[in-house]
């Protein structure tokens, strides 16, 4: 496991929950299943992109750090919504993370890791997706694991959807759904 680890304790409090990895890791799907799991909000953090950022991508061409920026204070920006929020956001380096805890401090990472193969695979069979799998490569020589000094924690995507929901659920004990 890499990162910190959530503590448990007697207060409960929102959760932002940040789902994070690489294109093809499944952060949509696991984010969707864990917004109803806990009845958290769900938000794709692609749709959080201005429109600019889907061009270049959806060219083949990888974002620059200034193009994160702003989308990166959204993504925060939303997780920091007092009900709490989950967001799929890749996520990539330290210096993201650090940007997105500016805004939601208590925000932790759900890094969903797999095998080159796996997520080459399920790039190549998705329909309709602005990222290409031409950009796969980039993204894993940017990606920065989760640093002990992180709150979070990974899980392996090879399984299937309800083990890898269950895995990510277990790691959650704080985690409980706020009432508007």
């Amino acid at each position: 496991m890499t990162g910190k680890p959530m503590t448990t304790s007697a207060a409960k409090t929102p959760c932002q929950i940040v789902v994070m990895g690489v294109s093809g890791c499944g952060k949509t799907s696991i984010g969707v299943l864990l917004s109803k799991a806990l009845g958290i909000r769900f938000t794709d953090g692609d749709d959080l992109h201005p429109t600019s950022n889907k061009e270049k991508m959806s060219a083949g061409i990888p974002l620059t750090d200034e193009d994160r920026w702003p989308w990166l204070d959204l993504v925060g920006l939303t997780l920091a919504m007092p009900e709490g929020a989950i967001v799929a956001c890749s996520a990539l380096k330290k210096s993201y993370r650090d940007r997105i805890r500016s805004v939601a401090p208590d925000a932790v990472f759900v890094h969903l890791v797999g095998s080159r193969e796996l997520l080459m695979d399920r790039l190549q069979n998705r329909k309709n997706h602005f990222m290409p799998p031409s950009l796969l490569e980039s993204q894993l020589n940017t990606l920065e694991e989760l640093g002990a000094d992180e709150v979070g924690f990974s899980v392996d995507v090879g399984p299937s959807e309800a083990e890898v929901l269950a895995a990510a659920l277990a790691k959650l004990p704080n985690c409980v759904p706020v009432q508007a």
